[in-house]
């Protein structure tokens, strides 16, 4: 499944095509610049539930943990959210989160 989702790029033009990402409940973020992250991320797991998918795993990368603390900020406060925690050795440990979604 794919969707179509903007961009929130300050050097863009507002009649910039939107940028096709996969909906398949795997958001990595490695191409994204953190200030994209605040609205992609929220808009990212409405589009899931919106296709029923409840399980959404976000690859932000392990770093120095800027994009991880980001997402995990707006995990915390976001409506839809059950829970988040990050997964076992192996499915991407401390480089991804993955997120339980409230069901409709």
């Amino acid at each position: 499944m794919y969707g179509y989702m903007q961009e929130n790029k300050s050097d863009k033009m507002p009649d910039d095509d939107p940028v096709k990402i996969l909906i398949d409940g795997v958001l990595d973020l490695h191409a994204f610049n953190p200030k994209e992250v605040k609205d992609l991320v929220p808009e990212y797991l409405r589009e899931c539930r919106n296709r029923g998918i409840y399980h959404v795993r976000i690859i932000h990368g392990k770093g120095i943990g800027t994009l991880r603390k980001i997402v995990h900020s707006i995990l915390e406060k976001h409506p839809h959210v059950i829970g988040f925690k990050t997964p076992h050795y192996g499915r991407g440990s401390w480089g991804a989160t993955e997120v339980e979604l409230r069901l409709k």
